[in-house]
């Protein structure tokens, strides 16, 4: 089996090297990484009808093979789906520090490259892992990763990677799991969830600050709220419950339409008229 490690946190994470070198007893391991960081990119490409993304090689102890582009993880994926770098038959995308539960799904660069493998049925894993005392003010982001358990979550996944192998997954799912940032005796435990309404702690405010000297500019001030209360059923409820997180993503699947719709009515009636 020949498994490919990516993230969105760029080739040099220390949650990426962890991760890969984990992934080792399960197969042949290759890395195809952003050369820089990428948080928050989703699922996007970049505009490569404008650009022509580089690709150069790298150093990871461990790994024989390694890549960093320049461009996002899905775009990583995308490459190595089209035969860039020879065959794969798993993605697996992380660790990334900080949880992507709830509607941060929707943004995280660490779930958008697993759901890009998934467009091809390559089975995939998003691995994630919670940071303690994310939104807290005056901590900056080194700080609050400097504690960071990677052997843990790499543990976890390694876990769940061989009990995947050994399922019937059918329509190749995205498994999104999230690991608390704890030793692994002190993890409560572990369950399957529901994606939750939100991220353990949400961002609540968004306030424009004009730069000094630097008419019509403004700086983007983001603050963050409390801890919010969730059930331990859906992701982020589980993680603040010291439990781990395992969601199965589906693919995007278009709703049927409501039966009377007053938007067909309209697209009718302009068609009619043109």
């Amino acid at each position: 089996m020949r498994i490919l490690l990516t993230n969105d946190d760029g080739i040099e994470s220390e949650g990426l090297h962890v991760l890969a070198r984990s992934m080792r007893e399960h197969g042949e391991v290759f890395v195809v990484a952003p050369d820089s960081e990428f948080s928050g990119a989703g699922a996007a490409i970049g505009p490569i009808h404008l650009n022509e993304p580089q690709v150069r090689e790298a150093t990871i102890d461990g790994i024989d093979t390694a890549w960093a582009v320049s461009g996002p993880p899905a775009l990583c994926v995308m490459f190595a789906r089209l035969g860039a770098f020879g065959p794969v038959d798993l993605v697996v995308s992380g660790i990334n520090p900080g949880a992507n539960v709830g509607r941060s799904v929707y943004h995280s660069g660490t779930v958008g490259a697993a759901l890009t493998a998934r467009h091809t049925a390559i089975p995939s894993l998003a691995v994630s892992q919670h940071v303690t005392g994310f939104g807290v003010a005056d901590q900056s982001w080194d700080d609050l990763i400097r504690d960071q358990k990677w052997h843990v979550a790499a543990e976890v996944a390694s876990s769940v990677i061989e009990g995947m192998l050994r399922d019937d997954i059918g329509d190749s799912p995205v498994i999104n799991l999230n690991v608390p940032n704890l030793e692994l005796n002190q993890i409560r435990g572990w369950r399957f969830t529901e994606l939750g309404p939100e991220p353990p702690r949400a961002m609540n405010r968004v306030e424009l600050q004009p730069v000094v000297d630097e008419a019509g500019a403004f700086n983007v001030s983001m603050s963050w709220g409390d801890e919010t209360a969730q059930t331990p059923e859906c992701d982020a409820g589980a993680i603040m419950n010291d439990e781990i997180s395992i969601s199965y993503l589906s693919r995007i699947v278009a709703l049927e339409p409501p039966k009377e719709s007053s938007l067909g009515s309209a697209l009718t009636d302009l068609l009619k008229g043109s």
